[in-house]
């Protein structure tokens, strides 16, 4: 009885195996291959990139194109950032001027451990007078974010461009808890 137990266990372990065997395969079933290298191997990216599929009547072989995963490449951006600056009042703050591709504008990162919801200011400043303001909502919490405004054409050159971000408490007088900028001296440089 416990022969008839095993035999019939092989049997149903041979069954179930069969539509994994098949996948590790992929298409190519008695030599007709779709030329696309599909099967498991492929899904899980074990295959061979430079393989190349058999060619039809006879012509010679042109090795399969290989593809580069991940995101396109991303243009390069160039930052000026002032230092890190904190609050006694629970404010942490990194302000800074970005450029790419022909285009400025100003981020600041933060991060507001008050236990108050605050306003952010960022106001980026470029020559002739040119300037970009953005009120941003700062939640309570301990959780990093960032406050960006707009991209805009360039007009001049990146050095001729600052920023500056003020965080206060969103009431009449609107306290002000921290102004960071992106040309600010470290803590102690005078």
């Amino acid at each position: 009885m416990n022969l008839r137990l095993i035999g019939i266990g092989a049997g149903v372990l041979i069954i179930l195996s069969l539509p994994l065997a098949g996948a590790i395969a992929g298409p190519d079933f008695a030599g007709q291959d779709d030329g696309k290298g599909g099967g498991l191997f492929k899904t899980l990216g074990l295959s061979d990139p430079a393989r190349t599929p058999p060619s039809p009547a006879g012509r010679p072989a042109e090795p399969a194109a290989t593809e580069r995963p991940g995101p396109a490449e991303q243009p390069r951006t160039d930052s000026r950032c002032g230092p890190e600056l904190s609050s006694p009042h629970g404010v942490e703050a990194q302000t800074c001027v970005l450029v790419a591709e022909g285009r400025t504008w100003g981020r600041s990162y933060y991060r507001n451990t008050s236990g108050h919801a605050l306003d952010a200011v960022l106001t980026v400043m470029g020559p002739a007078g040119r300037t970009v303001q953005i009120r941003c909502s700062v939640g309570a919490g301990d959780e990093p974010g960032l406050c960006e405004t707009p991209k805009e054409d360039s007009a001049g050159e990146p050095e001729s461009y600052s920023a500056v971000a003020e965080f206060a408490v969103p009431d009449d007088e609107g306290r002000l808890l921290l102004r960071s900028g992106s040309n600010s001296p470290a803590p102690g440089d005078g």
